[in-house]
């Protein structure tokens, strides 16, 4: 019976992060009500004090129920990768990265933080998406330096560059995609665009077409 309960309460509280993501993303986060948010998951008020103190501690909760696709893009970048070059690890990482961010949830919550996200309380979305871009940029500046140093990179091109280069594009691509995502696919485009920035960063460039992305 206690694990009934406490599965009730778990699916309770995940139908208030659902709708949370639909009117944050609907509405923004500042004009939207704990009662509106409520009242979308078909419960009261009172059902959300419950399982939030209040709405920032909820918008936190369903930006945390999903790994973003930039803390993920780091994760992998961090991780031991056998057999790849520098480059490489990038390309298939950043390939990954892009079929994460076509999820309709992390598309949803990534279009909050970005553009339906207003300063409020304890949520600031600047300083979020600040720390989403610095930390990819570190970890990718860390394989930019590893290729520099085996002399993967064009001789015209230091890591910081090259970093700083993969950065902008990357965000340029992303902002872009989620203003109209029905229109083209960020991972097929996406693709074309990293492999040509890698291929003039590189000093050799041949593309790996037959790679396999990392798993999900």
């Amino acid at each position: 019976m206690a694990r009934k309960t406490k599965a009730d309460a778990e699916a309770t509280r995940e139908a208030l992060l659902d709708a949370a993501e639909d009117v944050f993303f609907e509405k923004g986060v500042a004009r939207t009500t704990l009662e509106q948010i409520a009242r979308h998951a078909g419960m009261t008020r009172g059902a959300v004090y419950w399982h939030f103190k209040n709405k920032a501690d909820l918008f936190h909760a369903m930006s945390d129920r999903v790994h973003l696709p930039f803390e993920e893009l780091t994760r992998e970048l961090e991780s031991p990768q056998q057999g790849r070059t520098p480059l490489d690890t990038i390309r298939l990482t950043l390939r990954h990265a892009f079929m994460r961010i076509e999820q309709p949830r992390h598309r949803r919550v990534l279009s909050i933080i970005l553009h339906r996200c207003e300063f409020f309380s304890d949520i600031n979305p600047l300083k979020m998406q600040h720390k989403m871009a610095e930390d990819c940029y570190c970890s990718m500046l860390r394989h930019f330096e590893m290729a520099e140093q085996s002399g993967q990179l064009a001789p015209h091109i230091d890591a910081v560059q090259a970093a700083q280069i993969m950065e902008y594009a990357i965000g340029g691509m992303i902002q872009d995609w989620l203003r109209t995502p029905e229109e083209y696919s960020l991972t097929e485009r996406g693709r074309v665009i990293i492999d040509s920035l890698l291929d003039l960063l590189s000093r050799d460039a041949p593309v790996d077409t037959e790679t396999t992305a990392p798993s999900s």
